[in-house]
């Protein structure tokens, strides 16, 4: 009884190593994309000075006259912008992905603190970037080609 079922099994094992393999699917198939999926753009496809896609906010008359994180005075009427990981007088241009309009903002304090968002714009930015009415908007985030702001590099950079 257990020579028999050694040989069957064996013989199970041996036909199904020999079975052949299935089919991959055709390529072309996959290729192609459903008409009513959003495209999405792969990372290795954007250009070198992409920072980031997310949501993001702005922030004003409570904060006015306060000093941010690097150490200047918050002023809601300038183009400045709150990053986590951006260094201070950084230039980024955001591009409010709803209607597409872009403004370059200066990194002069640290934030946002609220999941999900990737930056805190001024609120002149924001009216540029129309997005007082909604508050929250989906954005992407570029380097502008000059790395840094030259303007307000006095306030920040240590003395020489």
């Amino acid at each position: 009884m257990r020579a028999s079922t050694f040989v069957i099994l064996l013989a199970l094992g041996i036909s199904t190593g020999c079975a052949s393999r299935a089919a991959k699917p055709d390529s072309r198939e996959d290729s192609s994309p459903e008409p009513s999926s959003p495209r999405v753009t792969k990372r290795e496809q954007m250009p070198r000075s992409y920072v980031g896609e997310g949501l993001a906010s702005f922030y004003g008359p409570g904060l006015h006259g306060r000093p941010t994180a690097s150490g200047e005075r918050f002023n809601q009427n300038e183009l400045t912008a709150a990053h986590r990981k951006e260094r201070f007088g950084a230039c980024l241009r955001v591009v409010n992905m709803e209607n597409g309009r872009a403004v370059q903002v200066r990194v002069n304090d640290r934030g946002p603190y609220v999941d999900g968002r990737i930056i805190d714009v001024s609120k002149a930015a924001a009216s540029k970037l129309g997005m007082l009415d909604k508050g929250v908007v989906r954005v992407r985030l570029y380097r502008c080609k000059d790395a840094v702001s030259e303007i307000p590099r006095a306030m920040w950079a240590a003395p020489v």
